[in-house]
């Protein structure tokens, strides 16, 4: 698997951000042993049937990657923030996944995407949309 970035190796850019058990960790700081037996889910997992990812979907259409690097990163941070009940609010969104870090600076781009991706997976969200 190729999403899964290497960055500082020290905890500090959020590059290497994944799920385990549904919450987001980063790899880099994480032994192997401390996720034996749990589900761990990197950007590969996010479509496993080739469909995107409602976030994967709201960063392409928000062009919130530049180079690309941060990407899975910062996708799979914004699913844990998401699920975990932190994307009410820009200043929420901004805070929660301020551990991730963008060179790019595409910062404005990704709260959009997580705010978006954030209404699209609400519960009764499929209910409020309108045929386009």
């Amino acid at each position: 698997m190729t999403g899964t970035k290497k960055g500082c190796d020290r905890g500090e850019c959020g590059a290497c951000t994944v799920l385990i058990d549904g919450r987001r960790v980063l790899s880099c700081l994480t032994l192997a042993v401390g996720a034996q037996g749990a589900e761990v889910t990197t950007i590969e997992g996010l479509a496993p049937d080739g469909e995107l990812h409602p976030l994967q979907h709201a960063f392409w259409e928000t062009d919130a990657f530049q180079c690309g690097f941060c990407t899975a990163g910062q996708v799979m941070s914004a699913v844990g923030c998401i699920n975990e009940g932190h994307a009410s609010t820009d200043t929420e969104i901004k805070e929660w996944m301020s551990g991730n870090i963008c060179r790019c600076a595409a910062y404005p781009q990704i709260v959009s995407a997580v705010s978006a991706a954030a209404a699209a997976m609400r519960p009764g969200a499929d209910d409020e949309r309108t045929d386009r």
